[in-house]
């Protein structure tokens, strides 16, 4: 035997011991697996704290008024199991795997909820998927300038901000407004190279940034102002007056506003502040340009001297009195949680306010609380509206979901359709802990999934019809494909081949994919047809179970 033969017949024996290792510990992931780490936010008694549960409470009252003074009546609390798909669908873009699952089933039930956010708010897949909603609200998902946009880049230094934790949300927003340094170093600064004009000498866009500025932050629409007078927000009049009186936007609001990005500019050296700079503007029915002195278009007494315009600009942006920065922040990690905007349209609430219950007492705790998104985020989870059923003993209406009287159904969005498929064929969590080789695969897979699923682009939250061909991926697509076929690194495999006995391997099954325990009916029909099949017999018949469950449509839903 050459040293060559002996060579490869080592690593045959090391894959084979690899594979055998791997193969007894997923035995583990079908039965209760012990306790791991604590979450170290974990707090059990945090719903009865007088300054966390009262809030919640409130909340809930509101919501019991509306129903009431509607004449609905509300679903009842839905399962653990069904609140956890959604909380992980919501924050890391996929679904609770088996091992995670029976983490769960481990914690006391009074503590499920708590704990599960808990591990959620502390695992890096949630500061990534959220990182990547926001982004999409700030910068878009288009291309900007070659070299001196990398949107990547500012995805993870979002990302990192949301993990570290270590930048109160009001602080982040003025890092972006205000930011300054080159793109690779300060990452931040792509909230403005984004914006560059080629058609200006590669210089930032103050009419694209202060459009971006004011429907990301305050959740408005006033890009029409940039061409004509006369402003009305959705259901209210415009900005508010010296006199107190409401009176319309005019095109002079939104250039004074942009005048605040008047001054960027970028250079070799990175985006900075030129002091020689001015922002000039013909307005409609002048004859010539007029230098255009920056200006906030409603609560000018918060305005404060800076180091810089957009400093100023930021500073006022993110005012704990100028309510609407907070508003549009609860509005949009509401529609990241729940997969639709407690206001509809997100970027465009009245400034007085909604009359969508919940909102205002979000809004006002966020203000109070130092714009904690992590607080914001377990306040939602716990209130009833959030936790309610979708599905109801008595006819549900489109009132009834209007009025969260049940738990609206969104479909997945093509990374969380991925993301569940990808989850669902793996016992074991895929994580920032798993192997780099399984990250990679699984962002190759999802890259590919939603380039051919159709991406939504950053208006996310619109609601959109499923099309024939999004079917046809799902049922004989690629990643489906590979995914649910024999294989003993996939799921359905190894089901077949550790399960007891046949009530456990549907049992299995059906958790991994559907978070949720068959009933009676679909273990006898399913347990039933696995009855008498041996090996490859037996794995065709999980390998279909699988599929079934991927296809159904309570899999392509949050419920």
């Amino acid at each position: 035997m050459t040293s060559t033969t002996r060579l490869l017949w080592a690593k045959n024996a090391l894959l084979a011991a690899v594979c055998l290792i791997a193969v007894g510990s997923l035995a583990f992931g079908l039965l209760p697996a012990d306790r791991k780490e604590r979450p170290r936010s974990f707090s059990p008694g945090r719903l009865t704290r007088a300054d966390f549960g009262a809030v919640v409470q409130q909340i809930d009252d509101q919501f019991a008024d509306r129903w009431k003074t509607a004449g609905l009546q509300a679903a009842a609390r839905a399962d653990d199991l069904t609140i956890a798909r959604r909380l992980s669908l919501g924050l890391t873009g996929t679904i609770p795997s088996l091992e995670e699952i029976r983490e769960l089933e481990n914690t006391p039930a009074g503590q499920r909820m708590e704990w599960w956010v808990s591990h959620l708010l502390e695992d890096r897949r949630y500061a990534d998927f959220v990182a990547e909603r926001l982004a999409r609200a700030f910068v878009g998902v288009d291309d900007g300038a070659f070299l001196v946009y990398r949107r990547r880049r500012f995805v993870t230094w979002l990302s990192d901000r949301l993990f570290e934790n270590d930048l109160r949300y009001d602080q982040l927003v003025r890092k972006l407004i205000a930011g300054e340094g080159l793109w690779t170093d300060s990452p931040q600064v792509n909230f403005l190279t984004v914006a560059l004009d080629q058609n200006n000498k590669n210089q930032p866009d103050p009419i694209r940034l202060g459009g971006r500025t004011v429907r990301a932050f305050l959740g408005m629409r006033i890009d029409c102002l940039q061409c004509h007078d006369e402003f009305r927000l959705d259901g209210a009049t415009g900005f508010p007056g010296p006199d107190g009186e409401e009176r319309e936007g005019t095109q002079r609001d939104f250039h004074r506003l942009a005048a605040y990005f008047g001054q960027a500019s970028s250079s070799l050296r990175g985006m900075r502040e030129d002091p020689d700079r001015e922002y000039r503007y013909k307005y409609l029915y002048e004859d010539e340009e007029e230098q255009v002195e920056p200006a906030p278009p409603y609560l000018p007494e918060l305005a404060s001297q800076q180091k810089s315009r957009r400093a100023e600009l930021a500073s006022w942006v993110t005012h704990p009195q100028n309510k609407p920065f907070a508003r549009a922040t609860v509005n949009r990690i509401w529609a990241i949680l729940v997969g639709r905007p407690l206001h509809e349209p997100i970027d465009n609430i009245p400034l007085h306010g909604s009359s969508q219950p919940g909102l205002e007492l979000l809004t006002d705790d966020f203000i109070a609380h130092g714009f904690d998104l992590r607080r914001l985020i377990r306040l939602i989870a716990a209130t009833r509206v959030y936790q309610i059923d979708s599905r109801a003993d008595f006819e549900v209406t489109p009132a009834h979901e209007a009025a969260y009287a049940v738990f609206p159904l969104t479909r997945l969005r093509p990374e969380q359709a991925a993301g569940a498929v990808i989850q669902a064929s793996s016992l074991t969590t895929i994580d920032a802990a798993s192997h780099i080789v399984s990250q990679l695969i699984m962002n190759g897979e999802t890259n590919d999934f939603v380039q051919r699923y159709g991406d939504m682009g950053e208006d996310e939250f619109t609601d959109r019809g499923g099309t024939i061909p999004q079917r046809l991926l799902m049922m004989n697509g690629k990643l489906v494909r590979e995914r649910t076929h024999e294989n003993l690194l996939q799921a359905a495999t190894q089901i077949s081949a550790l399960a007891p006995d046949d009530d456990a391997a549907v049992e299995t099954a059906f958790l991994s994919v559907l978070t949720r325990l068959p009933t009676a009916e679909e273990t006898a029909l399913f347990a039933g047809q696995l009855k008498g099949q041996r090996k490859k017999a037996r794995n065709a018949q999980l390998e279909d179970l699988y599929w079934v469950l991927i296809n159904s449509t309570e899999f392509c839903w949050n419920h």
